[in-house]
């Protein structure tokens, strides 16, 4: 394999091409119908038991404990609905995975150093954000244990032994080496979840790097032109420059068909899941003994608004920054020296300037556009819901 294949393969990150691989989203990986067929397996019977707790505990007295329960199978609800959108949209996807594969092989040597500081760039936000929603199950689980060992340190007898997930078992799994099994099975599959999630949030980031800096690369090329080209030479450039901007339109819609109905989904239960986490918060601080916080609950209801205020803002983040990257491609053709240039070649700059007028962005189900601004809304919205419910707690 030669250098240039390795930095095509490398485009996106070895922990990425990892974690699609295990669900099977990625191409020509072995076995993908049988992951599949195991995701859907294994996410179907954790949910089968989060909604039968749910239904359960619907009347219950205790708010905070069901909206405790109601936060974490949402999470896991939206989670699968993202697998699902994935997997219908994996053809777009494998056209994208060639329109990158071709970026890098037209790529030429000044060119390279633009993708490949993109590419390092995507490879640590991939690792670090893996690594966050990794850490982040595994310090919550390590709190658990060290909760129950506390409890028996301390002579606290409980009738029924909690468990990290509210699921409504059928069976009493109470006693060892049970209780542990189960323990052990929930936290991998909690793990694989917040890895799953994380991997393509990074996907995500992955891409819209990747358009940022063939956006990039077409306002350097803007840039160049020089009027002391001849005819032949500038009409070819100006030629090239509309055919890149072609493909990076192209390339933004195709992201925008794969992510479009993931970033509704993430729209809706952030706002749910901030209104709920929200009000455990509240609930856990202002308890019926003020001198008392319920310290599990809270430390769990901080990691899970952290979360999904994280993911939330990761798609808005990339919205925005899309938006304010395709602005440059207008700004660079207006500042070329068009003025000098023959009427058939500013006629072609006129052209450029006309396309970038459409922004490239993502949108939410095709309803809006991702930015800050909706991310600020997201809070506004979840701060209003968790005041109500407060009020009427």
């Amino acid at each position: 394999m030669s250098r240039r294949d390795n930095m095509i393969t490398s485009t996106v990150a070895l922990s990425v091409q990892i974690g699609l691989r295990s669900i099977g989203f990625w191409p020509n990986t072995p076995c993908a119908l049988l992951f599949r067929c195991l995701w859907i397996l294994t996410i179907g019977i954790v949910q089968t038991f989060q909604y039968w707790w749910i239904i359960i505990h619907l009347r219950t007295d205790d708010i905070s404990y069901l909206m405790d329960g109601l936060s974490v199978t949402i999470e896991y609800s939206v989670m699968s609905l993202k697998l699902i959108i994935l997997w219908f949209n994996s053809r777009i996807f494998y056209d994208v995975l060639a329109a990158m594969a071709a970026d890098w092989r037209e790529a030429t040597s000044s060119e390279m150093h633009i993708m490949m500081s993109k590419a390092n760039l995507s490879r640590r936000f991939s690792n670090v954000i893996i690594g966050l929603h990794s850490v982040a199950v595994m310090c919550f689980g390590i709190e658990m244990l060290a909760s129950h060992t506390n409890d028996a340190d301390y002579g606290i007898e409980t009738p029924v032994r909690a468990f990290t997930l509210k699921l409504q078992l059928p069976l009493q799994c109470n006693e060892s080496p049970l209780y542990e099994l189960v323990m052990s099975l929930e936290f991998l599959h909690q793990l694989a979840s917040s890895t799953a999630t994380g991997i393509l949030n990074s996907l995500l980031i992955t891409l819209i790097l990747h358009t940022s800096g063939q956006i990039e690369i077409l306002c350097d090329t803007l840039r160049n032109i020089s009027p002391k080209m001849n005819n032949q030479q500038l009409t070819f450039c100006m030629k090239e420059a509309i055919g890149k901007h072609q493909k990076i339109i192209t390339f933004s819609d195709k992201i925008d068909k794969i992510f479009s109905y993931i970033a509704l989904i993430q729209f809706m239960s952030s706002t749910l899941l901030t209104c709920c986490i929200g009000f455990t918060v509240i609930t856990s601080i202002n308890t019926q003994d003020s001198d008392t916080v319920d310290g599990t609950a809270l430390m769990k209801a901080v990691v899970f608004y952290m979360a999904a205020a994280v993911e939330a803002f990761t798609f808005c983040f990339c919205g925005e920054y899309l938006t304010a990257k395709s602005k440059m491609i207008g700004d660079a053709a207006y500042k070329s020296v068009w003025y000098d240039f023959a009427p058939k070649e500013s006629k072609l700059v006129l052209l450029i300037i006309l396309r970038s007028q459409r922004r490239l962005t993502i949108t939410a189900g095709n309803m809006m556009d991702l930015s800050l601004e909706g991310f600020t809304s997201i809070l506004k919205a979840s701060v209003s819901y968790v005041s109500v419910l407060h009020a009427m707690y």
